[in-house]
């Protein structure tokens, strides 16, 4: 199934050739994407493995997440009546930052920002014609994919040490090097850091990156796979294509 949502940097484009990496299935018991944005691969299969895990720092992200595992319905109810409109738009904006909101009103509007803005960057709004009472009616179908599914909003150091076993599998796909500015919560030194931390795990990953020589240099000592994807910031003038990693430790 598809995720709910689009998120910068997504893997619909890539999410199969990325499973094509995974190992044999029934070789790990537990399965963790610890940078989760919109879920693409973890949707892309029923299940994963006995235990799944999402994890994002962003909290928004996560609180929305945990209102379509456990309030699909109230969250539909709040998004009843939701249209593509300017002004719709930009009072769920304002109305995001107010205090007082429900956990149910607060994942409406986040989710609201998300399909009306252009790229998903939640800021600028998409003059777009899109059915959008159709896309609130697939949170029920979201919902029970997400039943078995654990929901967590650590760093990706908590949750690597927590979920680390020698069962488990760990897919990544943290900012891309130079994209930074970005992101919150994610600095350059973090790819340093993040990699030191996979060097002594116990369990296996797979890793997406951006191909460029500091990440080819950076994990020189692991398999890399080349991969590209249509660049879709330039599809309409030329589809260009966008080189990137798949890096694993086995």
């Amino acid at each position: 199934m598809n995720s709910f949502i689009s998120w910068i940097g997504g893997k619909k484009l890539l999410r199969n050739k990325i499973m094509e990496q995974f190992p044999e299935a029934g070789s790990y018991d537990r399965y963790i994407e610890v940078f989760g944005g919109a879920g693409w691969v973890l949707f892309a299969k029923d299940r994963q493995a006995d235990l799944e895990v999402y994890n994002d720092i962003n909290g928004d992200l996560v609180n929305l997440f945990r209102c379509v595992k456990y309030h699909a319905g109230e969250l539909q109810h709040e998004l009843d009546g939701l249209l593509m409109s300017r002004e719709m738009f930009f009072d769920a904006r304002e109305q995001i930052k107010s205090r007082g909101l429900t956990d149910i009103q607060r994942a409406a509007r986040f989710y609201q920002l998300i399909h009306c803005s252009f790229g998903a960057d939640r800021h600028s709004f998409r003059c777009h014609s899109k059915d959008l009472q159709k896309a609130v009616g697939y949170l029920a179908e979201v919902s029970g994919r997400l039943k078995r599914v654990v929901v967590e909003n650590q760093s990706y150091e908590r949750l690597i040490a927590v979920y680390d076993r020698p069962g488990a599998l760990f897919y990544l796909d943290p900012p891309y090097y130079a994209v930074e500015d970005y992101y919150t919560g994610f600095e350059v030194e973090d790819h340093e850091r993040l990699r030191d931390i996979l060097a002594g795990i116990k369990g296996r990953f797979v890793l997406s990156y951006n191909d460029c020589p500091e990440i080819r240099e950076h994990y020189r000592d692991y398999t890399l796979v080349e991969v590209d994807r249509q660049n879709n910031l330039v599809a309409k003038s030329g589809g260009q294509r966008y080189r990137e990693l798949i890096i694993k430790n086995f």
